[in-house]
């Protein structure tokens, strides 16, 4: 069974799967390089569907074999976490996930006003604009081809549907059991009664335990800063990258991002219009 650590692009999902791999996968709360992190794989994934699909660019291919691959991973009966920035949808009587396979999903929703701000360099961008128009579409799909607007790290350049980030934050909300809310600025605020929310989450599915200096010492050592220094030494290997083969720095700006510094007037507002029901939902309005 699959505990998703579902968000769309850019909204503190590393951030959040760095903290749970330090709570799984090490004896303190430790979080020395990357390497427990690649512990806790993305979906969908190359790696994953290589042997139900024959191009791993067709889109048609990948959609009818989400639940195939999902039902193979879950043979051995044991409850194992994946990342994913897809929608969870329905495409001709296809669907993403089911009951079968999830047990649950811990959702990170952000501001979108600062999720233009990280997208926009994560996905080289021309400018604000191109990213707002970028989160605005129904269909969207990334990972299809390598180009300028559609970067992703080696393994993860498969298509995936992100939508546009209301149907995004919609469709995990409304139809996901043992669902979890998480938003990104209550991370930044009250790590320590959010982080400690999210491992009691872990725990109550797994039947897991961690001890509050665990949990603290994970919180501690994944921070947004703590990260970041570890991808200037070389140590991430997730970087988008740009047509020419650059690495795109991921960690960018953090709690430093602030839409109210950077957007117009007019992206604020187109935004805010787009995703006014959804943003007064959460507070962000």
């Amino acid at each position: 069974m699959i505990i998703w650590l579902a968000s769309y692009p850019k909204s503190g999902n590393t951030w959040v799967r760095s903290f749970i791999s330090a709570l799984l996968y090490s004896d303190k709360g430790e979080f020395e390089n990357f390497e427990t992190l690649k512990k806790i794989g993305q979906f969908p994934s190359r790696s994953l569907f290589k042997n139900f699909v024959s191009d791993l660019q067709d889109v048609n291919e990948v959609y009818k074999n989400w639940l195939n691959v999902q039902n193979f991973i879950n043979l051995d009966k044991k409850i194992k976490f994946f990342k994913t920035h897809h929608v969870n949808c329905t495409i001709d009587d296809c669907k993403f996930t089911n009951d079968e396979n999830t047990i649950g999903a811990i959702h990170i929703v952000r501001d979108p006003r600062n999720v233009i701000l990280s997208m926009k360099n994560h996905y080289s961008h021309v400018d604000y604009d191109e990213t707002r128009e970028f989160m605005f579409k129904d269909k969207k799909w990334i990972g299809v081809k390598k180009s300028s607007s559609e970067l992703s790290a080696p393994d993860h350049r498969i298509p995936t549907l992100i939508s546009s980030w209301n149907i995004h934050y919609k469709t995990w909300k409304n139809k996901t059991k043992n669902y979890l809310l998480v938003k990104y600025e209550d991370l930044q605020k009250n790590p320590l009664i959010e982080f400690t929310k999210i491992a009691k989450y872990v725990e109550n599915l797994t039947q897991m335990q961690f001890d509050n200096k665990k949990i603290e010492k994970a919180i501690e050592a994944t921070s947004f800063e703590k990260l970041e220094n570890l991808e200037k030494k070389g140590l991430f290997s997730e970087n988008a990258e740009t047509q020419d083969g650059q690495k795109v720095k991921f960690f960018y700006k953090g709690a430093k991002n602030d839409w109210k510094e950077s957007l117009s007037d007019e992206i604020i507002e187109k935004v805010n219009l787009k995703f006014k029901s959804e943003m007064e939902e959460l507070g962000y309005l």
